[in-house]
């Protein structure tokens, strides 16, 4: 698996359109795992980073996720775009993943339960806490020491059909421990929930210290 990390200039033309609407951002990040302009794009997962304290100008961070190295040329034809650029670093999977090591995580992502065929998401804390303990059951990890980051509704128009689609998001910070390696190692490379084009259903994991 590779980790790449992105720096944006909102100053520039079409980074601020991608950092405007989550659809323009996902098309220009698959041009990065295409391997032709006609071809679809390898899986790739990505996120744009909550600022905090940063300000507009300073930059704007996204990370991704892939399973195959980017073609990173697509982004150096658009001088400007990326202020700093730190591609494909390897993530070596099967060491990272040892059952019952613990780990630093996050995880922006949309909680949702499906009635009567619909699909509603979750805006309760108790709600979406137990949605990520069903998710660690299925993705073969068990989540420890859980704080909701940021909990909000998003609402982006969808760049070829102009539908409006509006999704409720939640950041998971904490630790959790690994039961399934292998189960966990499929979720880091295809996500965790829907809204993946959104830039959603990335987990993110660090070694925990001490």
């Amino acid at each position: 698996m590779f980790l790449s990390k992105l720096l944006l200039d909102p100053a520039h033309p079409q980074a601020r359109r991608d950092l405007a609407n989550a659809y323009e951002m996902h098309r220009t990040l698959s041009r990065v795992y295409a391997t032709g302009p006609d071809d679809p794009p390898a899986r790739f997962l990505w996120r744009l980073e909550h600022s905090g304290d940063r300000l507009p100008e300073e930059g704007a961070t996204v990370l991704l996720q892939s399973a195959a190295p980017g073609r990173w040329q697509c982004l150096q034809e658009l001088p400007g775009y990326a202020r700093d650029l730190h591609p494909d670093k390897t993530v070596p999977v099967e060491q990272l993943l040892q059952a019952s090591r613990c780990h630093v995580f996050r995880l922006y992502c949309n909680p949702t339960v499906t009635r009567d065929r619909k699909r509603y998401g979750l805006l309760r804390e108790e709600e979406q806490l137990a949605w990520l303990a069903r998710q660690g059951r299925q993705h073969g990890f068990s989540p420890l020491h859980v704080r909701i980051g940021r909990s909000e509704r998003i609402s982006h128009r969808h760049g070829r059909t102009g539908q409006r689609i509006t999704l409720q998001t939640v950041q998971f910070d904490g630790f959790l421990s690994v039961e399934d390696p292998a189960q966990l190692g499929q979720a880091l490379v295809n996500g965790i929930g829907h809204g993946k084009a959104l830039g959603l259903g990335m987990l993110s994991l660090a070694p925990a210290h001490g």
